[in-house]
Order: C-alpha cells, then sequence, then structure tokens
C-alpha cells in the first residue's frame, strides 16, 4: 500500500490483483468502515460479493450513522457529520456509488449538485441572552499570548504530545476565546481531551481557519446520514452480492502469532492472556528469519447469530478478517418525550470493546482499549431530536437564523451554540425535511450538550436526567420562548427523544504511540483494524474521511491492490494555507504587530526586511502577514 496525490491515480481502477478467486473476507460491524471495506473489496480487489461475509450485531446496519422513525418515540439522530471537499477516499467510493434518488447519476454527482446550488454558511453562529443576541461576528478574539501558545502546539512533536492533555498547553487565554467556543463545540472537544488530535485537527483542517466562525468551509447531505450514506451503499453492496448477516454478535477473533522455526503462540483463555501479553512485551515470540517481524494471523472467527447457538470459522490465510474495535456509540441509551436517557458512571463498556479487549491482550500491536474508555463522565454527552410538529416554534427558529426552515435549502448551516447555556448546548437544523417520509409541516432540530451533568438554565435539571420534554423546554428558553409559553409548546408542538453515548468522545482521550493498533499491524497475514480506533497518519478522528480510510488503507494493503491510496490532503505543506490561517487567526491583523518580546520582534522585522526583497515577501503581503 502506498499513498499518492493528483488526479493520475485518483481516475485510475487498478487491475485485479492476484489470487482473488481463493480468499473470503469476514467484515465485523456495518458502521462506515465496515461498508467502505466491502466497496473497495468489490470495487478494486474485484473480490466476488458472495465470498464478502459481513456481520452486525443489530437489526439495522449503520453503526453511528442512524436516523430513523421509531414507532412509539418519534425521530431520532444520534449525530451528524459535517464533511469538506478534501475527504479524499469518501468521494473515491461516491463516485461509483449510484444515488437511490436517481441511479442514473452518482452519490458524489448528487452531493456536487447539491452543495453548489445551495452553499453552506451560517448566518448566526451563536446566541447569548435567550436569542437576543444572536451573532456571528467571524471574530475569534485570541490574544497574541494565545496565539502563541496556539502555534506552540502546532510545532510541537508527536511526541511531545503523547498523554498530555489539550490544557497542558492552553489556559484561559484561550479557552475564554470565541475560537476556542468554536472550536470545541464544532468538534465536541474539552479542555482534558489530548493535546495530540488537537494537534493533529488544526494541522489537517489548517485550510479552514477562516471559514469556522461561519461554516462556510463545510457541506452536509441532503438527507440524515443513514439515508444519505448508509441506505446508498448497502444498495450498492447487496446489488454485488455481498452477504450481511445481520443480529449476529462476534464474540471473538483469535491469533496464532509466532514464525520460523519456533513454536507459535494462540490464546485460548482468559488465563493464559497475560502471559502471552507478557512474553510479547520481553520480545519472546520467534520472527520470521525472511522477516524483522513476528507472523501474525487471525485463525478462529466465533460468532453467535440469532438462535443463540456459537458458531466458529476456521481461517486460512486466504480468509480475511476486518475489526471494527471499540465503538462510540457503544452503551447508547435512548429516552423519549416523558422518560430520560440517563446515565450510568459504573457502566460496562459494550460488545466492541469486549472484544477489542480478548484481542488486544494477546499481543501489544493490537492496541490499548481502556485508555480510551477508563472514564465515562470524561468522554460522554448527550443529544436530542426534536420534531416540530405545527406552526408555533419554526417562527422562533427562522428569527435567529435569519432563514425559512421549510425553504428545503441550507437553514442554520451548522451549529448555533448558546454561550450562556450551561450544558453548552448547541442545536442545528439542516435541509428539511431530514427524512424522504417526513410530513411537510415537521422539521427536525438537533440538539446536543458537553456538560449534560450540568444543572440547565430554565430546567435547573441536569440534561443527562431531563426528559425529551424537558429538554426541549431548555431549548425554547434559549430560543427566547416567552416562558409563560414553554411548558405547552414543548408538550404540544413538539417530539424529543433524548440520546446518552457514554463513550463519543473516547477516541479523543489522551494517548501515545500504539495505543491505538495500525490499520494492518507489522507482521499481520490476513486481517486488519478498521474505523475510529485503528491508527493511520495525519489523518483525524470523528469524521467520515478518519473510517472510510482506515478501510481503504485495509483493503489495499491485505490484497495488494496496485493503486495508490489518496494523501491526506497537504495544505499543512502549504505556505499560502500557513500565512492565511496565522492571519485569520489574529482576525485579520498582521503578525508585525504582535506584543511580544522586543528581540522576537526586531528578529520578525529583520526577517520581513530581507524577504521583501524576493517573492517571499509578495506573498506575505499577499496573505496579510505583514502591511501593503
Amino acid at each position: 500500500m502506498y499513498y499518492s496525490a493528483g488526479n493520475y491515480e485518483a481516475f485510475a481502477h487498478p487491475k485485479k490483483p492476484e489470487g482473488m478467486e481463493k480468499k473470503s473476507a469476514y467484515i465485523i460491524g456495518t458502521g462506515l468502515a465496515a461498508l467502505t471495506t466491502a466497496s473497495y473489496l468489490v470495487r478494486d480487489a474485484q473480490l466476488d460479493g458472495k465470498n464478502i461475509h459481513v456481520f452486525e450485531k443489530g437489526s439495522l446496519p449503520g453503526g453511528a450513522l442512524d436516523g430513523a422513525f421509531i414507532a412509539g418515540e418519534g425521530y431520532v439522530m444520534r449525530g451528524g457529520r459535517e464533511m469538506d471537499n478534501h475527504f479524499e477516499v469518501m468521494w473515491d467510493v461516491f463516485r461509483d456509488v449510484p444515488s437511490i434518488m436517481d441511479p442514473s447519476h452518482s452519490m458524489l454527482d448528487e452531493y456536487y449538485w447539491l452543495n453548489k446550488e445551495d452553499p453552506n454558511y451560517s448566518l448566526c453562529r451563536a446566541t447569548r441572552s435567550r436569542g437576543r443576541d444572536a451573532h456571528t461576528d467571524g471574530k475569534f478574539g485570541l490574544s497574541d499570548k494565545a496565539c502563541m501558545e496556539i502555534l506552540k502546539l502546532y510545532l510541537a512533536t508527536d511526541e511531545e504530545c503523547y498523554d498530555k492533555r489539550i490544557s497542558d498547553f492552553f489556559d484561559d487565554e484561550v479557552f475564554n476565546s470565541n475560537f476556542w467556543m468554536y472550536w470545541r463545540t464544532m468538534f465536541a472537544f474539552e479542555n482534558w481531551h489530548s493535546a495530540l488530535e488537537m494537534k493533529r485537527y488544526i494541522h489537517r483542517f489548517i485550510h479552514h481557519i477562516g471559514g469556522l466562525p461561519d461554516f462556510s468551509a463545510l457541506r452536509f447531505t441532503r438527507y440524515n446520514q443513514y439515508e444519505s450514506m448508509v441506505l446508498p451503499l448497502m444498495t450498492y453492496l447487496k446489488d454485488h452480492g455481498v452477504q450481511f448477516h445481520f443480529n449476529t454478535k462476534v464474540d471473538d477473533v483469535t491469533f496464532k502469532i509466532g514464525g520460523g522455526n519456533g513454536p507459535e503462540r494462540q490464546r485460548t483463555g482468559t488465563g493464559e492472556d497475560e502471559i502471552l501479553l507478557a512474553e510479547a512485551k520481553n520480545g519472546m515470540f520467534p520472527r520470521n528469519p525472511a522477516s524483522t517481524q513476528v507472523r501474525k494471523v487471525a485463525d478462529k472467527f466465533i460468532y453467535t447469530p440469532e438462535d443463540g447457538k456459537q458458531r466458529t470459522i476456521q481461517l486460512t490465510d486466504d480468509d480475511m478478517v476486518f475489526i471494527t474495535n471499540g465503538g462510540c456509540v457503544e452503551n447508547t441509551t435512548e429516552g423519549s418525550q416523558d422518560k430520560a436517557a440517563g446515565f450510568d458512571d459504573t457502566i460496562h463498556p459494550g460488545n466492541g470493546w469486549d472484544m477489542w479487549r480478548r484481542i488486544a491482550a494477546v499481543d501489544p500491536s493490537f492496541g490499548h482499549p481502556d485508555k480510551f474508555i477508563y472514564d465515562p463522565q470524561q468522554t460522554k454527552w448527550m443529544s436530542a431530536t426534536v420534531t416540530t410538529l405545527d406552526d408555533r416554534i419554526p417562527p422562533y427558529i427562522e428569527k435567529i437564523c435569519h432563514r425559512d426552515p421549510f425553504s428545503g435549502h441550507t437553514v442554520t448551516g451548522g451549529i448555533v451554540t448558546v454561550e450562556d447555556s450551561n450544558w453548552l448546548m448547541s442545536w442545528t437544523v439542516n435541509r428539511q425535511q431530514q427524512f424522504r417520509k417526513q410530513p411537510k409541516n415537521e422539521i427536525s432540530v438537533w440538539v446536543y450538550g458537553l456538560f449534560p451533568d450540568k444543572p440547565g438554565n430554565y430546567v435547573r435539571k441536569p440534561m443527562q436526567k431531563c426528559t425529551g420534554k424537558e429538554i426541549c423546554e431548555e431549548w425554547l428558553y434559549h430560543l427566547g420562548v416567552p416562558t409563560d409559553q414553554i411548558e405547552t409548546l414543548a408538550g404540544e408542538a413538539a417530539n424529543t427523544v433524548p440520546v446518552m453515548m457514554p463513550f463519543i468522545d473516547a477516541f479523543f482521550m489522551p494517548r501515545t504511540a500504539g495505543d491505538r493498533p495500525d490499520v494492518v499491524p507489522d507482521g499481520a497475514v490476513n486481517f486488519a483494524f478498521i474505523g475510529q480506533f485503528a491508527e493511520t497518519p495525519r489523518d483525524t478522528i470523528f469524521t467520515t474521511e478518519y473510517s472510510m480510510r482506515t478501510a481503504m488503507e485495509a483493503v489495499y494493503t491485505l490484497c495488494d491492490v496496485d493503486r495508490g491510496v489518496p494523501e491526506v490532503w497537504n495544505s499543512e505543506y502549504d505556505i499560502r494555507d500557513m500565512m492565511n490561517a496565522a492571519t485569520k487567526l489574529r482576525d485579520g491583523k498582521p503578525v508585525t504587530d504582535m506584543d511580544v518580546n522586543p528581540l522576537v520582534r526586531a528578529g520578525m522585522k529583520a526577517a520581513f526586511k530581507v524577504a521583501n526583497k524576493t517573492y517571499l515577501g509578495h506573498m506575505t503581503k499577499v496573505f496579510g502577514l505583514q502591511e501593503e
């Protein structure tokens, strides 16, 4: 597997790899990483669909990409996804997936046309004082000291960020700024999250710094993520004969690890796990004389279908296993209009985590799941889906977002953050209707709170203890609905379904090298890790692109597909983007005006004096680093 850039390889289709007739694939999960894995196996590895088996413990595909009408509860979406124009792998997949609206064109065509005709941008990024102070001022409000703190993190090595928190690099100079309000609510970062992940995000999206205040950098789908992303992929895969096994729980994958002339080791039970792990750390596994890597082979695939009778598949080197390890929406609890979603801080992580723990005990290169899930208090937040049922609430939405929510076009253009909300509430109304079969007089609103354990401003209860109706009351309060109407409207004019996600931010927890397994660990023969808890260089988790990239890398590596994986968009190496970001972070002020040490200021002026004799000086003026 290798990386490439440019459209020479982007437009090419590879030859069929050798030996595919002998191969089979077993994919765990039906999240976006798993479905993308299947699509690359079909399209580029050219594996017969009947030899691809996808296992899902639930009754529906999609993982975190959900969106459904649940009888007796109402419409619910646990989250939403923001995309940009440089999700290279995502667009590579969807260019060949037919639209479910019109199969004569692709999902990429549909998405491209939509966002050209209806570009995204926000007219109100934040509110205060119950909606009276609704604004998008476009200012980050960063002091020079805060800018230097961000620069320090940007220039730090990965090693300097291992197991460090964002608060180890930033203080209140950053945390009290508009920049942090925009950033944390857009990406769901907390102060105590990983400095390494924060650094990656700044590098990955440096070309979008200027678009943060008004979301002009973003693209969105027409409908909810399930109907817009999952259903087209499912239709494509089923048309190619891919075999789906729903209500089927994968219990375990066992491995043989060894090589050369020495004995092979295999995890056979809990008692041997610790011994095996200790031996691996001490380098006791024999190595293959032909390489420096320990040979690692997935040996057995153990699962329990709907009938409850556990089964085992004996694997060969030609049986590929793609493992979705962990899961950000495991242990989700759902409430209703009259029931709270709740939260249990003693919760035991669910199936995806249990399986990863068993697998990780085999070999240190399989990651360390407990680095991410040891404290759900640090990884949780809540969302709720509010469905308006008549014409009483929409005028309050329109007053804030300055757009007709029934237009079918962009409404809020991204989240609206309530700056003075105790829950740090944000809400968004995407293009309506969000569900293809939803009545035309209804609006789906997605609400989320980063601090669900704090009392609300109106309800005076923690969000996690609130019913759907009470969450709606808190939202209506911040919209500016008169207090004597709030309870009536929340009960009669809306239906709200709350969702608690204890591990939704697990991938943001501080980590070090090796805590997430490589997509294909060193020495792996027939297996790969995919999804948000697999490690691929430079890209950022909590994006659709990350899941899909791990899938592409996994398939291309195990199947030896002779085509480049598109590298992560290289804006972090583009001096134009870096200069532009530096100016935008200072709200357009040239860096020559920075309040810094006099010696540093003198050095900067001397550097610009030299630069001004070259084309570099022209560039610094074009992008605002110094005045014309």
